[in-house]
Parts: C-alpha cells; structure tokens; sequence
C-alpha cells in the first residue's frame, strides 16, 4: 500500500496570509498541500489561479502544491499551473473528453498527474489505462465547489472500489474528511487525505495532522494482516 499522506486544504485557510498559513501547515506536519483552483464555469466558486500559486511557490521553499484544477479546460491551464510551480495537476474526469492526452501533456509540464471523479460519477469512470497512466485517484466526497460541507459517506465505496482495481496507486480523499470521517476513508483504502476546516479550525492543526495520518497507517496494517 501507498504511504499516508496530509494535505491540508488552503480553501479553509485566511487568504489574506496564505504564504504564512502554507509554512504553518508545513511547520505541523503536512507534506503536501491541496491548493482549489476553481474557475467559476466548471464549479460557481471563483479562488486562486496560477499568479497566486506562483507568489506562494516563491515565498515557500521547497513546497509541495497539490493542485486540484476544478475548471471546464483542464488542458488550457497545464503551463501556467507548471510555471507557477504547481508538483501535482488533478482534473476531473467530467471535464475532458481525452484525459490520455492531458495526463501525457501534464507530464511533458514535469508534474504529476491525478484524475478526480465528483460525487455522482462511478468509480468506473476512470478506466483502467486512464488510471495506469495517471499517478493518483481522487474521490471527492463532497460536490467540488466550496469548503465546509457535509462528508458524503456515499462516496467512499468508490475508494474501496478503486482501491480493489489499483492496489498500488495513490488515492486522495477529498471534502468534510476530518477525525469523525477519517476512520471509513482510511478503511475503504485511501492514503492521501485532504482535510480543511478539521485542521484549520483546531486549536492545534499538528494533532489533527497527526491523528489522520495515525487513522491511514492503521487501517493499511489491519488490511495487510487480514492478507
């Protein structure tokens, strides 16, 4: 199984100091960190867009943007989000009608390359030479476009789904995971997990970081024992 990994989304953060708040999460234990580039077309909510990216990669050494492109021209925005020193480019499958050709393009742009599905769309959605050639999976367990909403616990079959097909592939969650939800996730076979207000909104981010990362590593050594 992949190894766990945290990534706090800055959609929950104070944008006013989002440089700072990037060192903070960092600084308690993050390694990467899930940055929501919506474009106002693909999903109602407008954020950050490749300028912003680029002044954070300048002001914080040695970061690691997980980028999750919620936008209607997944390929239109590959450059730009290189440039600006985006490691991971994540579009939605719902987005493209060749996903082989962006993955391919976000690759020749140096980054790595992630296939979400939204809440309404199957598991079966990512076939399976999307996903070999793809370097992780996203399950969104909430509908993409805003923070703060209710964990869809509907969604998480997907993961075990997925995790039955790639048993090797990195898996990201996404959307209300926090320490009430991580447990299901964590069971079900994802390893990367993003979580916002639960981290931000805690008087110590660092312990929630921690506490899901714990959760992930023991759902994988329950699940190589049952092996």
């Amino acid at each position: 199984m992949p190894r766990a990994i945290i990534s706090p989304s800055m959609l929950a953060s104070n944008f006013g100091q989002l440089s700072a708040e990037c060192k903070r999460m960092i600084k308690n234990g993050a390694e990467w960190l899930h940055m929501d580039v919506m474009d106002g077309h693909f999903v109602p909510n407008i954020t950050m867009g490749a300028p912003i990216l680029a002044c954070v990669s300048k002001d914080v050494p040695g970061i690691y943007m997980d980028c999750h492109m919620m936008v209607s021209e997944p390929s239109r925005w590959v450059k730009d989000i290189a440039d600006a020193g985006g490691a991971l480019y994540t579009f939605h499958i719902e987005a493209t009608s060749d996903p082989l050709s962006l993955i391919e393009l976000i690759h020749e742009h140096k980054m790595k390359a992630g296939v979400a599905i939204s809440p309404d769309t199957p598991s079966s959605a990512i076939t399976d030479d999307v996903a070999e050639l793809a370097d992780m999976l996203l399950v969104m367990t909430v509908y993409p476009g805003r923070g703060g909403q209710k964990f869809l616990e509907r969604c998480v079959p997907k993961v075990a789904e997925l995790r039955a097909r790639f048993p090797e592939k990195d898996i990201e969650v996404d959307g209300g995971v926090g320490p009430k939800t991580i447990d299901v996730c964590a069971e079900a076979g994802s390893n990367v997990i993003v979580a916002g207000t639960a981290i931000f909104g805690a008087p110590q981010p660092g312990e929630v970081i921690q506490l899901l990362k714990t959760a992930v590593n023991t759902a994988q050594a329950k699940a190589a024992a049952k092996q």
